[in-house]
């Protein structure tokens, strides 16, 4: 059993740096990638990719990634964990399988976990009581149930670390909590029981910390001015102890800050009640965390309590709710401003002529980047010589919204003098997904981890 081990991590969204988990394996000196790719929507994103392609569902970006970094992390036997795989993680798998034999590697064996994904059996899960109820609203899902898009239960650690034991050195998940991608090597290396709940919420917050990748080592901080060299920034490390007790840190010689205050920040990321943040493996007590500036750009972390699991997961739930289209155009010359707002007016009155109405709430008029351009050319001053015109709308009629969208061009030569900058072309109407929270019995979701080798 290791007495210590060192967890990166080196994606906080799809989309984040592809730099950063490169320069994590390369300067890291760390026993575990973890890379977390999921935010809620993301998951209707990808099942919308899935039903045009079979094959698709994943983070693609992850493929690239692997190609970059798996040579080395064999090299120097750093684990990799990550839940690239979306709404279609053995599809994942079989692209990273097929990525590892064309880098020639042999002796890998990879993991998927599965079972997170119950949209195709939500049907069958209502048959038997479950009632997906919002857990904003105390709504039923029965009302949206027909435009549902995705639907995902959060699984924990559990599955992770049974891939561990089972020798895996890439393993990739669906719909697994951020926590417990780092939570998972904890209680795999230290033998930790998943009823030790002090030492799982540790874990859980651990993994808390690091999930947005930079915002914990500086980046998005309140005190941006005191951060030093922002654009080389290093992602974080946590060095993990085996009686619960880890650090926050970062590769030496990188940019960015470790300190008391960026951890704290980061630790207020998504709170709710700080006395029961609740995953599918603990309630962790925030609480009763206690930071401590062990040295530069190292926070030591100790004191942490937790209570058992709940009996219910969560369920992420996507559904089609409208469409939406937004233009823009810039407006220069005197009184920009004013034009602007006339602008918005027309568009409004021209479509109400056709019988075409938005209500209040469905509209969207703003007015952007005043003078950018034209600083000082104004005739008097604080006079508004340029001005951005971005115009909206939304509603369930996917033609009204398109028809929307093709009075936005025409005023370049229909409405006020000085209409320019007709940019992106003439917006369409594009999907609104909406996010349903809801709770589901824990009991109902049966996971299963599949190990292959190359």
């Amino acid at each position: 059993m290791k007495t210590k081990v060192r967890i990166a991590n080196g994606q906080g969204f799809w989309g984040d740096s592809i730099d950063a988990p490169v320069n994590l394996v390369k300067y890291g000196k760390i026993d575990y990638l973890t890379l977390d790719y999921l935010a809620e929507v993301t998951m209707s994103i990808m099942q919308k990719l899935k039903m045009r392609n079979p094959e698709m569902g994943y983070a693609s970006d992850f493929i690239d990634l692997i190609e970059k970094i798996l040579p080395e992390c064999v090299e120097k036997n750093i684990k990799i964990i990550a839940n690239a795989g979306g709404v279609n993680p053995m599809a994942c798998l079989n692209k990273i399988i097929e990525t590892a034999k064309k880098l020639g590697l042999k002796g890998i064996k990879f993991a998927v976990v599965e079972g997170d994904d119950i949209l195709n059996s939500l049907d069958g899960l209502m048959e038997k009581g479950c009632e997906f109820k919002n857990m904003d609203t105390n709504e039923a899902i029965i009302k949206i149930r027909n435009k549902v898009l995705s639907a995902n239960a959060y699984i924990g650690a559990e599955p992770i670390v049974e891939a561990l034991r089972m020798g895996a050195s890439v393993i990739v998940t669906g719909r697994s909590t951020d926590t417990a991608l780092t939570m998972a090597p904890m209680i795999y290396e230290f033998n930790w029981s998943l009823k030790d709940y002090d030492k799982l919420a540790s874990g859980t917050i651990a993994g808390h910390i690091i999930e947005c990748g930079a915002q914990c080592t500086g980046g998005n901080f309140t005190k941006w001015q005191e951060v030093p060299d922002l654009a080389n920034v290093g992602y974080p490390i946590i060095e993990a102890y085996a009686d619960g007790s880890f650090i926050v840190t970062k590769p030496e010689d990188s940019g960015g800050l470790v300190s008391i205050d960026t951890v704290s920040e980061q630790l207020l990321y998504e709170m709710g009640n700080p006395e029961s943040y609740i995953t599918p493996d603990v309630v962790a007590h925030f609480t009763t965390i206690h930071l401590e500036e062990e040295s530069k750009n190292r926070v030591k972390v100790t004191g942490i309590k937790g209570s058992p699991e709940t009996p219910t997961l969560k369920v992420s739930i996507n559904y089609l709710n409208g469409y939406k289209a937004i233009g823009q155009l810039t407006i220069s010359g005197p009184d920009a401003l004013a034009k602007a707002k006339l602008c918005a007016e027309i568009v409004w009155k021209r479509l109400e002529k056709i019988g075409i109405t938005f209500t209040e709430e469905n509209k969207l008029v703003e007015y952007l980047g005043v003078n950018t351009c034209h600083e000082g050319i104004g005739n008097a001053p604080g006079e508004i010589t340029e001005v951005v015109l971005r115009i909206g709308a939304k509603d369930k009629d996917k033609s009204k919204v398109d028809r929307f969208g093709k009075e936005i061009a025409p005023l370049v030569t229909s409405g006020p003098p000085g209409v320019t900058g007709f940019a992106g072309g003439r917006p369409k109407a594009t999907e609104i997904v909406e996010y349903w929270p809801a709770l589901m019995p824990r009991e109902l979701i049966t996971t299963k981890v599949t190990i292959r080798e190359v």
